[in-house]
């Protein structure tokens, strides 16, 4: 089982995480959950990289291996 599908069988939208901030971009950034897994946050308030955050899981695409996240 790839890293991905083990991480969409065990987390489910609305789920709680920890993460830290791998790379801002204009419209937020992307938070690292796990290793080698991202996923976007969408925040008027982006903290800065390096950042321990925690966030929950807006909505997940598995055709397209992505995920939003939101600050929990």
């Amino acid at each position: 089982m790839s890293q991905w599908s083990e991480f969409v069988a065990a987390h489910a939208e609305g789920g709680v995480l920890d993460g830290v901030v791998a790379r801002v971009v204009p419209f937020g950034a992307f938070v690292e959950v796990a290793d080698g897994i991202h996923g976007l946050l969408v925040s008027p308030v982006v903290p800065e990289v390096g950042s321990r955050v925690r966030v929950r899981i807006g909505s997940v695409d598995v055709e397209r291996r992505r995920f939003s996240l939101v600050t929990a």
